[in-house]
């Protein structure tokens, strides 16, 4: 008979088998409960960051539109600024030529001074003297040195003034620059938005890029670029009216200057003619003066003589001394006496030697004089020549270069 094969196994009860499909029944029941409030809460979330999200764009761009029209209020600003500067530094660069004509315009006075105190220079002896009217013209000169110094100074400034200028266009315009290409970035970003082709993910795109200034410190470096470049502007007005300032005043002086140098040259040459007389009386005493003092150098050189003599006397009698023997050879009173006439002596040559240099000199002082005046009238006439030809070249400066034609000098018979 054939018998039923039974696997070997597990077998649950009944109760186990309830429980098990409760425990089923219960787990759909939280699964479902669960993924409800999820459910929910999703949904929520997507309103809720839909939301904030579109107010966000919103707000951003209410802020980009706010921003770019500060841009562009600054950027008109900065407009006006650079359009003014531009005006400023025109200006500013013809005052500079101004000047620079004006400083070219004193070389011919100064060419003029020279050429008369060179002439003057040519005076001799006792002729090349400081009178009022080389004192005049050096003052001319200076005057002019120092109109040209001022020029030269007020040039310099002109040219630095426009360099500061330059300056403060260039940082005007580089700001200028940044604003339009702030205002072109912005505007760029304004018109982006889900469907624009260009937008991607950035790799850390909420950094603070390096060199980020604050707000006040936009603000301010655009306040402070525009206070630079007016305050240049300030200074380049107040330089200008200075310039053309020191410009008449230059001429005025010189003017007054030239007027004064030809008074004090037409007097001098009044002067000159006086002198022959008192040269003519120097003479005389002069030739009187220079035996007395060549009597005077023979005595002393006489009275040289016999000290160096006594000299010798009493340098021989101590050398002789010398020579005394053993205890005979005793400082005595003759030995103190003969010291100190020797002292005395040699004292006296020393005088008489400084003396007679003196005397010598003063001889030839006398000789030289002497030749001097001798020649001194030569020397007038000279003067008298040199001056008048001082005023023939210092009509170059009232009379134009072109009509300025060469005249006969009736001194020389020679044209000028």
């Amino acid at each position: 008979m054939a018998t039923l094969s039974a696997k070997p196994g597990q077998r649950f009860t009944m109760p186990d088998w309830h429980t098990n499909s409760h425990l089923i029944s219960a787990d759909a029941e939280r699964q479902r409960s669960a993924a409800h409030q999820v459910q929910q809460e999703a949904r929520a979330l997507r309103n809720e960051t839909n939301n904030q999200a579109k107010w966000d764009e919103h707000d951003n761009q209410t802020r980009l539109a706010e921003r770019i029209s500060s841009v562009n209020r600054w950027k008109e600003t900065l407009d006006k600024c650079l359009a003014d500067i531009d005006v400023e530094i025109d200006a500013l660069a013809k005052v500079k030529e101004a000047a620079e004509c004006a400083l070219q315009a004193k070389n011919l006075p100064l060419d003029v001074s020279i050429e008369c105190l060179t002439l003057r220079e040519s005076r001799r002896a006792i002729d090349l003297v400081r009178d009022p009217v080389g004192e005049e013209l050096h003052k001319e000169v200076k005057v002019i040195d120092k109109a040209k110094r001022e020029l030269q100074q007020r040039v310099n400034e002109a040219f630095e003034q426009l360099c500061l200028l330059q300056e403060a266009r260039q940082q005007l315009s580089f700001d200028h620059r940044c604003k339009m290409e702030a205002l072109e970035i912005d505007r760029v970003c304004l018109s982006l938005n889900v469907n624009s082709p260009n937008i991607s993910f950035k790799v850390n795109p909420a950094r603070v890029p390096d060199g980020s200034t604050a707000p006040d410190e936009w603000e301010q470096n655009s306040q402070c670029n525009k206070e630079h470049a007016e305050a240049e502007m300030k200074a380049s007005t107040a330089l200008r009216e200075a310039t053309l300032l020191a410009i008449a005043q230059t001429n005025n002086e010189l003017e007054a200057q030239r007027v004064a140098t030809e008074f004090a040259l037409r007097k001098r040459i009044r002067d000159l003619e006086r002198a022959y007389d008192e040269l003519k009386w120097q003479e005389q005493n002069t030739l009187e003066e220079i035996p007395e003092m060549e009597e005077d150098i023979r005595c002393l050189e006489e009275d040289l003589r016999g000290k160096m003599q006594d000299l010798k006397v009493a340098h021989t009698r101590l050398e002789t001394r010398t020579y005394r023997p053993n205890m005979e050879l005793c400082r005595d009173q003759v030995q103190y006496g003969l010291t100190d006439e020797v002292h005395q002596l040699e004292g006296t040559i020393r005088a008489l030697k400084q003396k007679l240099a003196e005397a010598q000199d003063a001889l030839d002082a006398l000789y030289r004089q002497l030749h001097r005046i001798q020649t001194d009238i030569g020397y007038k006439a000279n003067s008298l020549l040199l001056d008048n030809k001082c005023l023939d070249s210092r009509r170059k400066l009232v009379v134009p270069a072109e009509k300025f034609m060469p005249e006969l000098d009736t001194f020389n018979r020679t044209t000028n």
